[in-house]
């Protein structure tokens, strides 16, 4: 069995420009890219002042663009996942008319990054999305969405905040644009990833740290169990009769995540996989963000040839799993995961890539 495909950067920019010059009638004068992102550990976390320990994929947002002079902002997504209408046009906002949030909901990343960008004048632009991070499984293709907004949005109006002001940036965009209380991880592994490494994030202190994950005999294989169920927000309670448990999870997750960050730096993967197999047991029983899809996943994962560890990674109640395995292995390692599956799986297998760049034209 195969990973799913993944089109390389190169591949998406040529589609992008196609569709830009028969929407617009005319090449682009700017690109940029962002990654999506999979948490190898260090989940709920984040927004609970924790650490994480996040990666860069291979799967990007690519936005190509020119801008234009009558203050109009013209966007269209190639996406088949997107909801409709895939193109829209609207005016910039003024001291006197702000953005609102409304259909379609993708443009609504768009438009909070807009909204919230620190340097002006903006001028108008027009603008193409095309991504091969998939929406809705748990890759962040919110955050790729925002940070490759802000990105190009740079190219048109130089901004001089920092790094950090920047994700913040956009994670107030998902906040008020999305309704999503997101932490910050997302936008600052989009923002700050280097490829063959993960990053080690303080969200208290947004202080980060590179960890080597360069290995080419080790895998990172995200297995999307294709199920969503809404069964509850992701930000818990932690004062609650269940307040203790999930309490104990945070303090257990950024005790772990800290383990696993030193595991990586020094080589030991089979330590890194048992504190990833602790991580998805906490989430199971302590925060109670699992589902019988993701632990089904997990089960088959360690019990595959080559598999260091498996957890759930995201939100919880479907979405992915992560998996660390043998590189050589990785081709049995899905073709068992699925037969052990009661469900369909999407597989992705991934490096550690770079963060959000400017392409060249």
């Amino acid at each position: 069995m195969a990973a799913s495909r993944q089109p390389p950067v190169g591949e998406l920019l040529a589609e992008a420009r196609r569709a830009f010059r028969e929407e617009f009638g005319a090449e682009p004068e700017l690109a940029v890219s962002a990654p999506g992102r999979v948490n190898l550990i260090g989940e709920h976390t984040d927004y609970n002042q924790g650490l994480v320990l996040p990666m860069a994929l291979e799967l990007v947002t690519v936005i190509v663009g020119s801008p234009r002079a009558d203050g109009l902002v013209s966007l269209l997504t190639s996406s088949e996942d997107a909801d409709e209408p895939r193109r829209l046009q609207f005016p910039l906002p003024t001291a006197q008319r702000s953005l609102e949030p409304g259909i379609p909901r993708w443009a609504n990343y768009v438009k909070g990054v807009i909204q919230h960008y620190p340097a002006a004048p903006l001028p108008g632009f027009s603008a193409v999305v095309v991504s091969s991070v998939p929406l809705g499984g748990g890759l962040s293709s919110s955050a790729a969405l925002e940070v490759a907004t802000y990105t190009f949005l740079q190219q048109l109006c130089p901004d001089s905040g920092t790094i950090a002001a920047r994700a913040q940036v956009c994670q107030q965009a998902e906040h008020s644009f999305a309704g999503v209380p997101c932490g910050i991880m997302d936008q600052l592994i989009a923002l700050l990833a280097q490829k063959d490494h993960a990053l080690l994030i303080d969200c208290r202190s947004l202080e980060t740290s590179l960890v080597p994950l360069s290995d080419p005999k080790l895998a990172v294989l995200i297995t999307n169990s294709n199920v969503r169920h809404s069964l509850g927000s992701t930000g818990r309670e932690l004062v609650s009769k269940e307040g203790f448990r999930r309490a104990r999870h945070v303090v257990g997750e950024i005790r772990r995540t800290a383990q696993a960050a030193a595991a990586l730096h020094r080589g030991d993967y089979r330590a890194f996989g048992r504190l990833m197999v602790e991580s998805h047991s906490s989430l199971r029983y302590d925060y109670e963000v699992s589902c019988p899809e993701l632990d089904e996943l997990v089960q088959a994962a360690l019990s595959a040839p080559g598999v260091y560890g498996s957890r759930m990674t995201g939100g919880g109640f479907g979405g992915c799993t992560v998996t660390l395995l043998e590189a050589s292995t990785a081709s049995q390692a899905m073709q068992h995961i699925q037969a052990q599956y009661s469900g369909t799986a999407t597989f992705y297998l991934s490096q550690a890539a770079d963060g959000a760049k400017v392409l060249h034209l």
